[in-house]
């Protein structure tokens, strides 16, 4: 008997552990091939209903996928889920500086956004890290990029490169231009902050440094990353109340460098009324 009771024990202890692996693996395997019907950030959004709409990868525009991980974690093909080096980086920063900064790879935010809850945390960064390991060994890249198109906020309530196309440029996900695709990815630290219909001046220069990293940049493209001005900072895990929107600024409009400047147009002389008589002229005073 009781040997009997404690290898039952022993079966009861075992329980939990047999359970977490199953809990972990199960939809990381039922969504490698499935679209997500819905996500953990999708159901905590303030705003409601989100609009969500999924398109396979061949429906969404090459330059998509080059603009956020031009902007987001442009080690993304050569990592295995951790940016090393992004993190030691962030935290040498975060010491010196009140602006914190996060180095998460699309494949953790990929984790975050489909399973988990908003908010920092070790105990959450531990379950974040488990799916990325995940996500990483069942996925692979392709899936991750996939995925992370599709769910990622781009606006307050709008999920998913499709909705943000539709919603902001009134075009499928599979005709983004570059310049498109860029704004919509200069927007994801802070997709209710900023804004990528009506850009003010930061969200237009971060656009343009996502262009030059895609390899697209013009002269006047930044090198580094700007920094956002104070007020203006990413809001973290991009929860709670939509923050304050960023002041507005009219679009760029581009100009020629070598373009003639513009003439001013003639003026035609008033018309002449032929049925008035000449005017009178004065008679020619005689010399000497």
């Amino acid at each position: 008997m009781p040997r009997r009771k404690k290898s039952r024990r022993r079966c009861w202890l075992w329980l939990p552990l047999l359970a977490l692996l199953l809990v972990f693996p199960l939809p990381v395997l039922l969504l490698k091939w499935l679209p997500p019907p819905t996500t953990a950030f999708m159901l905590q959004s303030p705003v409601k209903p989100v609009q969500y709409q999924w398109v396979p990868m061949s429906r969404i525009a090459k330059v998509a996928g080059q603009a956020v991980i031009a902007a987001e974690d442009q080690k993304f093909p050569l990592h295995s889920g951790f940016d090393l080096e992004a993190m030691e980086k962030a935290l040498a920063h975060n010491k010196k500086s009140k602006r914190t900064r996060g180095a998460s790879t699309i494949s953790q935010q990929t984790a975050k956004n489909l399973f988990l809850w908003s908010g920092g945390g070790y105990f959450r960064k531990g379950i974040e890290a488990v799916y990325t390991v995940l996500l990483e060994q069942i996925w692979g890249k392709d899936r991750i990029l996939e995925v992370y198109l599709n769910i990622a906020e781009f606006g307050p309530g709008i999920y998913g490169v499709e909705a943000a196309a539709q919603s902001f440029f009134h075009k499928p996900a599979a005709r983004l231009t570059a310049a498109e695709a860029a704004r919509l990815a200069a927007v994801l630290p802070s997709p209710r902050r900023w804004s990528a219909s009506k850009p003010g001046r930061y969200v237009q220069k971060r656009a343009g440094w996502v262009l030059g990293q895609m390899g697209y940049g013009r002269r006047a493209v930044p090198v580094e990353e700007p920094e956002p001005p104070p007020g203006l900072e990413p809001d973290g895990d991009q929860t709670g109340e939509p923050a304050a929107p960023e002041p507005l600024a009219p679009e760029p409009t581009t100009v020629e460098p070598d373009a003639p400047a513009p003439q001013p147009l003639p003026v035609d002389p008033p018309p002449v009324d032929e049925t008035l008589p000449p005017p009178a002229t004065e008679p020619a005073m005689p010399e000497g």
